[in-house]
């Protein structure tokens, strides 16, 4: 069977795409995921997305984790879907509406490579967590985007974990620190994505270590989102925040804050197809 592929990314966040027009009697498995995500040895991704047809709205988009894994949110892969759909016909327009988990979403094509995609508010919103970690309390927040996320502000963790490092450095322990606390038990049975975060004058620095992946990637959509309303929350940073991720790439947050509430919550940022490409399976 000959598979057609575009491979896409999203601030570095990158992703396998598969269409269902193309690939009418293929169905995803979480073994063929694993494979394909698998660098250095198949094409390599941090995902797979696969965008099928929908009666209802202009598409349907799932996201598998690069261990095969779904049931989550992609901020970043929502953004690429969008991208694909608006450049391969689904919608008469530059703007979208579809549905992922059975969730409503939307989103629209700003410019060339560049997509807005509209989330729904964020759930259950900790901040000031205690979390233990080797007899020592370490200060965090938590947000649900769509996928679950831990923030930590760098200010407030450096002297705690013994963090030598800043953390646009090479060296700063991304992935040493964010699996400990990936499944720490504050956040079983599902576990959690971890996000480092440091405020500077005009924007956010910010790395993310992401379950499924098991890994740093280069950006995270949903990541950026839960940072920007927790720093908001936090600090008082008012929006839109910019977030400059791991990979160089900035990513945008917008939001309104009334009576309590979050909404009209955008995601904005790069999304471009690298290539397209085809293998026989």
């Amino acid at each position: 069977m000959k598979i057609i592929f575009h491979k896409y990314s999203g601030a570095g966040n990158d992703f396998i795409l598969l269409s269902q027009r193309e690939n009418t009697d293929f169905n995803v498995s979480a073994d063929f995921v694993k494979k394909v995500c698998e660098r250095r040895m198949n094409i390599g991704a941090d995902g797979v997305l696969f965008v099928a047809e929908s009666s209802a709205h202009d598409f349907d988009v799932t996201y598998y984790n690069a261990d095969g894994t779904t049931g989550s949110l992609c901020g970043n892969g929502a953004r690429c879907a969008i991208h694909f759909a608006i450049a391969n016909g689904f919608a008469g327009s530059h703007k979208v509406e579809f549905t992922s988990l059975g969730n409503v979403y939307s989103g629209e094509l700003l410019r060339k490579d560049y997509v807005k995609f509209n989330l729904n508010p964020p759930e259950d919103i900790r901040l000031d967590l205690n979390l233990l970690l080797n007899s020592k309390k370490v200060k965090g927040h938590f947000a649900d985007t769509g996928s679950p996320h831990l923030v930590f502000f760098y200010n407030e963790i450096k002297d705690e974990l013994q963090l030598n490092e800043e953390l646009a450095s090479q060296n700063f322990p991304v992935k040493e620190v964010g699996e400990k606390f990936r499944y720490h038990p504050a956040f079983q049975p599902a576990g959690t994505n971890v996000n480092f975060v440091q405020v500077e004058d005009r924007f956010l620095k910010i790395r993310t270590y992401e379950r499924g992946v098991e890994n740093e990637t280069l950006a995270c959509g949903t990541g950026s989102v839960a940072s920007a309303v927790i720093a908001f929350l936090h600090y008082g940073i008012k929006g839109p925040i910019k977030l400059l991720t791991k990979s160089g790439e900035y990513l945008t947050v917008e939001f309104n804050y009334d009576n309590l509430q979050f909404s009209d919550v955008n995601l904005i940022g790069p999304a471009k197809k690298i290539f397209i490409g085809y293998f026989n399976l």
